[in-house]
């Protein structure tokens, strides 16, 4: 078994582990952050020896009766991704020590969501993408109903109907694009290699089942209500990597498998990118619970994403596009490690007053002086301050597409980030400085496990801003690859 299959099974075969009969709720959440820690180990060990290109192949026959096969393997694209996932769901596991509420079964289901996940990024096989892009909806659907709060049965099922509605239509755009191959295959080094003449339609439902997943609007209903009633481990996965499965899909089959398709529509996607923006940041403008803000912050930030692909299929300068591609793969990275650290601290203010209502906060950096800090680096991460990893990501993004030739289109997006920095200062202002609230007697400062699962994804985030070339050096050649592709 290659060193990537173990990365992608360590957390199942944990998984199974807490299955065994006596074992205690604390050795249970041990083991999950020792299989957790251990995965992101093996992780940064194949970093290291990572040489370029398509490397830790495995392909192995599964289905050969209609070409699908159990092939994984990771570049430049999939292992930055495959690194933030696994560093997420080790510190969302140190989070959670003391989660009380059905332990084993807790850590099980986080474990079996950590295994789908990076079996999404790993996948080289349409097939198996899927299988494991479907797994991740039911996990995600039982963290949300069972330990979440408020209406979490409702918003949990809404959540399971808009996904896998947007699933079934991602395997029928599977299925067009395996009928339309000669000779017929699931393959994506195969189908990328050798573009099978699928039409509009095939790029219609792939594009479908993976604006869902990202989401952009006008199919980003299901987002808030999620977020809202999910336990904040649970809100910060969801946002942090599995948002990003929507986007890593346009980037690793919809643009490279379709790619006459995506240079026909690519205006398409980007005004739906540019729509995504500017509704995000305006309808987070207006909200009043932090969840629901930091969720259509959310929609901003995949629209961001979406714009940035949209522009590879432009006919401007190729660096231009190349440039806006690898902005948009650090903006997945970035984004998972800022807004996972802000939906934790939002976890910290429920368990501590029960609730999400900036309105009762106030003057809470009088009483939580390093739950403010942490805060206040996130908000100012998460709105591009320089410095962070969102500059570089944004920055990359709207040089490229405005060097593309959608000048407007980009010049229209930089309004989302002034929307987004009054926001999250607004957000401050009335929460952590002035005046108390009603409930900021109740907020005490952070724990020594919630320091340590929030502080190391904002401390990452300011290592990227400063010094990014250690990240760009992997994302760029994948970058030039996708752009490659999108151009034939």
């Amino acid at each position: 078994m290659s060193v990537l299959s173990i990365v992608i099974f360590l957390p199942l075969a944990a998984a199974a582990l807490l299955a065994l009969p006596r074992l205690g709720a604390r050795a249970a959440t041990w083991i999950w952050i020792a299989a957790t820690a251990a995965d992101l180990a093996l992780v940064v060990a194949m970093w290291a020896g990572y040489g370029g290109g398509t490397a830790y192949e495995t392909r192995l026959r599964w289905i050969p009766s209609v070409g699908a096969g159990y092939h994984v393997g990771v570049d430049g694209l999939s292992l930055p991704l495959i690194a933030m996932t696994s560093l997420l769901f080790l510190l969302c596991a140190v989070y959670s020590l003391r989660e009380t509420h059905r332990p084993r079964a807790y850590a099980a289901l986080f474990l079996f969501l950590q295994t789908v996940c990076l079996g999404v990024f790993a996948a080289l096989d349409l097939l198996l993408f899927f299988v494991f892009f479907d797994l991740a909806i039911v996990g995600m659907y039982f963290v949300i109903v069972g330990w979440g709060h408020g209406d979490r049965a409702r918003s949990g099922l809404k959540f399971f109907l808009y996904t896998f509605l947007g699933s079934l239509a991602l395997l029928l755009g599977f299925i067009g694009l395996y009928l339309a191959a000669e000779p017929h295959t699931f393959d994506m080094a195969d189908l990328i290699a050798n573009p099978p003449p699928a039409g509009a339609p095939v790029l219609l439902a792939v594009g479908v089942g993976l604006a869902v997943k990202t989401p952009v609007v006008p199919v980003h209903t299901w987002l808030p209500p999620a977020h809202t009633d999910a336990p904040a481990a649970g809100s910060a996965i969801l946002a942090g990597v599995l948002l990003k499965l929507g986007t890593y899909g346009l980037a690793r089959i919809a643009v490279p498998m379709l790619p006459g398709q995506w240079r026909a529509y690519a205006w398409v996607v980007i005004v739906i990118g540019v729509l995504s923006v500017l509704y995000g940041a305006l309808v987070a403008l207006a909200q009043e619970n932090l969840k629901r803000l930091i969720a259509y912050t959310s929609v901003n930030h995949m629209g961001y994403i979406v714009l940035a692909l949209g522009a590879a299929g432009l006919s401007g300068g190729r660096a231009a596009r190349e440039l806006a591609v690898s902005g948009a793969v650090t903006q997945m990275v970035s984004h998972g490690l800022i807004t996972g650290a802000l939906f934790l601290i939002s976890g910290v203010l429920w368990d501590r007053a029960g609730s999400y209502q900036i309105g009762k906060y106030g003057g809470i950096a009088g009483k939580a002086p390093v739950l403010s800090g942490l805060t206040a680096m996130a908000a100012f991460a998460s709105l591009g301050l320089p410095g962070f990893s969102g500059f570089i990501a944004e920055f990359q993004i709207f040089t490229g597409v405005i060097g593309a030739g959608a000048a407007v289109a980009g010049a229209v997006s930089l309004t989302g980030i002034l929307i987004t920095a009054a926001l999250l200062l607004r957000m401050l202002h009335r929460a952590f400085l002035g005046e108390p609230g009603e409930l900021t007697g109740r907020v005490g400062d952070l724990r020594p496990h919630e320091s340590a699962a929030i502080a190391p994804l904002l401390a990452l985030s300011l290592v990227i801003g400063i010094a990014p070339r250690w990240l760009l050096d992997l994302i760029e050649p994948a970058a030039q690859a996708v752009v490659t592709l999108a151009g034939r």
